[in-house]
């Protein structure tokens, strides 16, 4: 059930940076264990291993040390809940009808179910194929205690908007089991609301954190004995923010050793109107350059936190007979601006919120310390997974370990889909050989990045390329032309609204589990009655 016999390991030539030697693969009868590791909302160049000499991240780069890095992958939906949707279907926002952190949107002829849709999810595939299965940690699934298809699914969420809700977390039943000293604590990942981009310290010891433990019962279920090969997903909820990390990652990064925010011409980074109204909306609308760099030290820190549970869960592999048949996936849903092009969280298409680390480890299979500039993307996690384990299922994604090897074709293209196709708040992405294409239908304006000359992305090139902005315009309408997403069209051109910006409101994100819905109306109200 291995790779195809006799498939070659070429060299990458033109589309790697660092060739891999020629060499068979060696095929191995026995399936291999799958792991994909998931940390939630980490840069693309937040790891040493991507050329960033600030971050301290031994393990994630043991990781990229061990097999192949791409340099070129992205999130075609960069916010949480699409993102998660996207690898656990393989398909496209058009078919999970997920195009935000807002429910699910089929249109008439499509299935209401979303296995319906989308075919069965991974973990229940994999089961399918002879796999032991296991899920931990952050899902974002709707509803949130929907089956996935894991044998063991140990679910941990940021928020409850129930008591109900905290019950149901597998980490809240720990803490309160285990360590009931703690529960009092409303927020164990930090504080929110006006406190979302405001550095803190986490209200936890490390060893008791959400990240801790997920690396623990990960472990647990790596070595646990099963004659079956296994299929786990790991999902650590940071760095997400709030940026909290543990005493004492939360002091092991100066901030006056960390760059201030790279920002272009403001007129071009927010002519995605998302980005304006985003950082208003988490109280980050004022970050001045030293508050900044002091909350990339915190988001540092919280990375370097995870790379130190990470390595307890590559110990764990490390420490099985079959290590070196086992395909590790680490990667994350998307990006963070941190301050770049004047924004803050995720949710637009420049690299820093939609590029993402992506690394693949199988010692049997690929070869060690390897740069891909493949283009690859989250909906390829599927077929990943189903190929390696010998029943290809590539659904939306391309054949990623068929191209390592030569035989299959690199994609020739990512495309990026946001926001409710035929609304204003529709955008999409082409990712094409140098080039970036983004559409806003929210005043019809385009943005072009040649990324081999800028990849900082701060020169917009839609006007005096236009014959390349033509081209990948036609491109982003032939691939919206398909159902759910054809919304997006009119007339065969992407539909246009005259430009309107949304009005500003707060997020506010307080523990309704307990009642706790916002601000007292006049502060005594919090005291009264106690």
């Amino acid at each position: 059930m291995g790779l195809v016999s006799g498939m070659v390991f070429r060299a990458l030539s033109a589309l790697m940076s660092q060739s891999l030697p020629t060499e068979n693969f060696a095929v191995n009868d026995n399936p291999p264990n799958i792991l994909f590791i998931m940390t939630d909302q980490q840069r693309a160049d937040a790891l040493q291993a991507a050329g960033n000499p600030l971050i301290f991240t031994p393990n994630m780069d043991r990781l990229a040390a061990r097999g192949v890095q791409f340099r070129r992958a992205y999130s075609t939906c960069p916010v949480c809940v699409p993102a998660r949707y996207t690898i656990r279907t393989g398909r496209e926002p058009h078919t999970t009808g997920i195009f935000s952190n807002a429910a699910p949107d089929p249109v008439e002829g499509q299935p209401a179910a979303m296995e319906e849709r989308c075919g069965p999810y991974l973990a229940r595939t994999m089961a399918s194929l002879g796999y032991r299965t296991f899920g931990i940690g952050k899902f974002h699934s709707q509803p949130r205690d929907e089956d996935l298809g894991y044998e063991v699914h140990l679910h941990s969420e940021e928020l409850f908007g129930s008591p109900e809700d905290r019950k149901k977390d597998a980490y809240c039943r720990f803490i309160a089991g285990e360590h009931p000293a703690f529960s009092y604590i409303e927020d164990y990942m930090g504080e929110r609301t006006e406190m979302y981009y405001m550095p803190q310290q986490s209200p936890l010891p490390p060893e008791l954190t959400v990240e801790s433990w997920a690396a623990d019962r990960a472990v647990e279920q790596i070595q646990s004995s099963d004659s079956r090969p296994y299929f786990g997903f790991v999902s650590f909820i940071g760095p997400h923010p709030p940026l909290a990390p543990p005493i004492p990652f939360n002091r092991m990064y100066n901030p006056d050793e960390m760059p201030n925010p790279i920002r272009g011409d403001i007129a071009v980074d927010h002519m995605d109107e998302q980005i304006p109204w985003m950082n208003h909306a988490v109280w980050a609308e004022d970050i001045n350059d030293a508050h900044a760099r002091v909350l990339r030290a915190r988001y540092y820190g919280e990375i370097s936190y995870i790379d130190q549970c990470l390595g307890r869960i590559l110990d764990a592999v490390d420490a099985r007979d079959d290590a070196a048949n086992t395909l590790i996936c680490f990667y994350s849903d998307h990006g963070d601006h941190l301050g770049d092009h004047h924004g803050w969280q995720k949710e637009s298409y420049f690299d820093v919120s939609c590029r993402v680390p992506f690394l693949l480890s199988w010692p049997d299979q690929l070869d060690a310390g390897a740069v891909s500039d493949n283009l690859v993307c989250l909906t390829d996690l599927f077929g990943i997974a189903t190929t390696a384990a010998g029943a290809p299922d590539l659904r939306d994604g391309s054949d990623v370990l068929g191209a390592l090897s030569g035989a299959a074709t690199p994609r020739e293209r990512v495309i990026g889909l946001y926001g409710t196709p035929g609304t204003p708040r529709f955008k999409v992405m082409v990712r094409e050989g140098d080039w970036k294409y983004i559409y806003f239908a929210n005043g019809g304006t385009e943005q072009l990045f040649n990324l081999a000359e800028d990849p900082h992305e701060l020169r917009q090139r839609a006007q005096d390329k236009p014959d390349v902005t033509a081209k990948l315009r036609a491109t982003a309408a032939e691939a919206v032309n398909v159902p759910n997403a054809n919304r997006a069209l009119q007339d065969g051109s992407l539909k246009a609204f005259p430009f309107e910006a949304r009005p500003l409101r707060r997020i506010v994100q307080m523990d309704r589990s307990r009642g706790v819905s916002g601000f007292p109306e006049n502060p005594g109200d919090l005291i009264a009655g106690t």
